[in-house]
């Protein structure tokens, strides 16, 4: 008998994608878009039994990102981009606060190659945590736990099936859940608009909630900017999906590291050619690159990554402007044209 299926979204918020049923689950999996993906352990087990013929170039490789003192940007009113290392950065637009993906601590198989820009106990007025997933390099207990106590008022907007998981980490944060192509619900006076969108990649914590929550990327939209956060992603058809939306994107963080051996990688994260080709169907005005120079992911040399992005906008081939920022580095975006 074959599992069933079904589809599943936030029937309180606005799906904006026109028949849109939301998303589909097989049993209780949620899907990579109509297919399930899940990643097998022979194909984790044959990464360990293979040479990595960049091993010595990747011993050798000793760069990091330079960090500047950031503790700064949290007591600020004005409008900003900070990238806090990997896939958090600080966003403040119309003086709203948004927090992406904080991993703040180092834990076991997960240590920061480079030192944080500011105290964890600095990262205070957060208006709304935003969580693309449930993987460890995003979504971090502990930081969890603090940024709670440190801003009651943060609420966390997030995907199908994360309430429950961050229920055991900080049981009175208020979480929003969205499907793919929802809008959040932040109230008749909130300056943004905040939509969920898809993303390719999967869920797993541990043995047993393989892909049981949702994975995705964030819009922001104001009046006169739309800004996006690409989360965990390969690169499959939902960039064009989102560009014939939205239309052409002011500002994409975008991922660029973890993508060696692609036998593994190549259907959870880009490289770097794949994410400048994203940022090219999104019509990216600005493109800032994440998810690199923090942890040791994969087999790639540390400085692989941002040397190739680099290499491709010098080329002429990537049409947005890049900004490669220093981890704390703060960043006007308003000034972006």
């Amino acid at each position: 008998m074959s599992a069933p299926v079904h589809y599943r979204r936030n029937e309180a918020l606005r799906t904006i994608r026109p028949g849109y049923a939301g998303n589909k689950l097989i049993s209780r999996e949620f899907c990579n878009g109509e297919a399930l993906f899940e990643p097998s352990f022979s194909t984790a087990l044959r990464w360990q039994l293979t040479a990595n013929p960049q091993k010595e170039e990747k011993k050798r490789d000793t760069w990091t990102p330079a960090v500047v003192p950031c503790a700064e940007a949290f007591f600020s009113t004005e409008d900003m981009l900070v990238w806090l290392g990997h896939a958090c950065f600080l966003l403040r637009i119309k003086g709203v606060s948004l927090l992406f993906d904080p991993v703040l601590f180092s834990s076991l198989g997960l240590h920061h190659r480079h030192p944080l820009p500011c105290r964890p106990e600095d990262v205070r007025n957060i208006d709304y945590l935003l969580l693309s997933h449930g993987h460890r390099d995003h979504l971090d207990g502990k930081s969890i736990q603090l940024l709670a106590r440190q801003n009651p008022q943060m609420r966390a907007l997030s995907s199908l099936g994360m309430a429950g998981l961050l229920r055991g980490m900080a049981p009175s944060l208020a979480v929003q859940e969205a499907g793919w192509w929802q809008q959040y619900d932040l109230g008749p006076e909130a300056p943004v608009e905040i939509y969920y969108l898809p993303a390719s990649h999967w869920h797993r914590r541990g043995l047993t909630d393989l892909n049981k929550v949702l994975w995705g990327s964030f819009l922001i939209k104001t009046d006169d900017r739309l800004i996006y956060f690409a989360g965990d992603t390969s690169y499959a058809d939902h960039f064009e999906q989102i560009e014939q939306t939205f239309g052409p994107i002011d500002i994409v963080l975008m991922p660029i590291g973890a993508y060696k051996p692609p036998f593994m990688m190549h259907l959870s994260h880009v490289n770097p050619h794949e994410a400048a080709k994203a940022a090219n169907v999104l019509r990216a005005g600005h493109v800032v690159p994440m998810h690199h120079g923090t942890f040791d992911l994969s087999d790639e040399p540390a400085s692989e990554p941002l040397r190739l992005l680099t290499e491709v906008a010098a080329g002429g081939l990537l049409r947005g402007a890049l900004h490669a920022p220093a981890v704390g580095e703060i960043m006007r975006w308003p000034d972006w044209e």
